[in-house]
């Protein structure tokens, strides 16, 4: 086929084609917010709750799992949490109060 660009490949580590959930950590209602993304959520939040992850979950005390959301593709959650990070905070409590108006520890509810 002359004249045609050969095809590119792209080729995806088994990671990347695993799905990923964006999630939201806080230390009480209304209060300090983190958002995270991660391709196992019991195993990154337990993480924050014990204070394996040094920085800031750690130093303010952020353990309670508030808000999350599940993707199939690790590119659309990360994606995702960029968009949510520069959302207002207004923005960030809403879609909390939406799912979680009772600001519940959601992490007892994953396993």
């Amino acid at each position: 086929m002359a004249g045609l660009v050969p095809a590119i490949h792209v080729f995806h580590d088994d990671v990347m084609s695993h799905g990923g959930y964006v999630y939201i950590m806080t230390n009480r209602p209304n209060g300090i917010l983190y958002v995270g993304v991660t391709n196992d959520l019991i195993r990154r939040v337990f993480e924050h709750r014990s204070g394996l992850i040094k920085g800031f979950t750690q130093r303010y005390g952020l353990k309670r799992l508030v808000y999350f959301e599940a993707f199939d593709e690790i590119q659309t959650a990360i994606q995702r949490e960029h968009n949510i990070k520069h959302w207002p905070r207004t923005w960030k409590i809403r879609i909390i109060l939406a799912e979680n108006p009772d600001w519940n520890d959601l992490y007892d509810t994953l396993a």
